[in-house]
């Protein structure tokens, strides 16, 4: 059985730097590290990051929240995962720019399911490109701090 995709599932040892890259692989940590430091820089003071475990089923996450939640970075094994939620008037925002995502970001935000508290999109953050469009997506669900 092939681990590619596999989620970090031991519940009892939270996540570190080294056990990340390692689980996600250089480049995708090189990705990870990248959002990280796009959230601290244009939102800063704004998050404290939380490691949440979701059950044996969905492992750990790295969640960005202040009253609602921002987005959460998902190791998987070899590759890496970002989930953000999107409200009614983000969703319109969003939708204005599908036609210039990649064409997986589009595909997954097809797919995704709309829930009570919104869509909840699972993209797979596996090139430059995409790392782009989680910047867009981030600055729609909340804009940056000014400078």
């Amino acid at each position: 059985m092939s681990e590619f995709g596999q989620r970090m599932l031991d519940g009892d040892k939270e996540p570190d730097a080294n056990s990340v890259s390692h689980w996600v692989g250089s480049g995708n940590h090189k990705r990870w590290t990248y959002i990280v430091r796009f959230i601290e820089t244009n939102y800063p003071g704004v998050f404290s990051p939380d490691w949440l475990f979701g059950g044996k089923k969905y492992g750990w996450g790295l969640r960005y929240k202040k009253s609602k939640s921002f987005c959460t970075l998902i190791p998987e094994r070899n590759r890496l995962k970002i989930q953000i939620v999107f409200g009614g008037e983000e969703r319109r925002k969003v939708e204005a720019i599908l036609p210039e995502l990649v064409s997986h970001a589009r595909a997954d935000y097809a797919a995704a399911t709309t829930y009570h508290d919104g869509k909840w999109l699972g993209l797979v953050v596996d090139s430059e490109e995409v790392l782009a469009d989680v910047e867009r997506l981030l600055t729609i669900k909340r804009k940056p701090k000014p400078a």
